[in-house]
């Protein structure tokens, strides 16, 4: 794309958060467990442990993020968590809190 506006840059930051949240989580590799599945009884599995399921991200979407991230290295270091905290939902009056400024220098920066 060669003219960005605002608006565009502002949903590809969106899009590389959510697709940073649905990349699996990052373990310590090597550890493992001999023990065998606990086979539980009927009425346990209503109480049974949430199973969280995460639809792995296609790669294009990688691919864009991965692009993205380049982007935020021209940012300095609290633009940065500016930037993030916004695309991840975050209040301005909880960022502004956070980064010790008002609304308005929150908003030129």
């Amino acid at each position: 794309m060669a003219d960005w506006t605002p608006e565009q840059v502002a949903e590809r930051f969106r899009e590389a958060a959510q697709t940073a949240h649905r990349l699996p989580p990052v373990r310590v590799q090597g550890y493992f467990n001999t023990w065998p599945a606990i086979l539980r009884q009927p009425w346990e599995t209503f109480s049974g442990d949430d199973v969280r399921y995460r639809f792995p991200p296609d790669p294009a979407a990688i691919d864009r993020m991965e692009e993205t991230m380049r982007w935020v290295l021209w940012l300095g270091e609290e633009e940065r968590h500016l930037v993030w905290r916004r695309v991840e939902g975050w209040r301005w009056r909880d960022i502004c809190r956070r980064i010790g400024c008002d609304r308005t220098a929150a908003w030129r920066r």
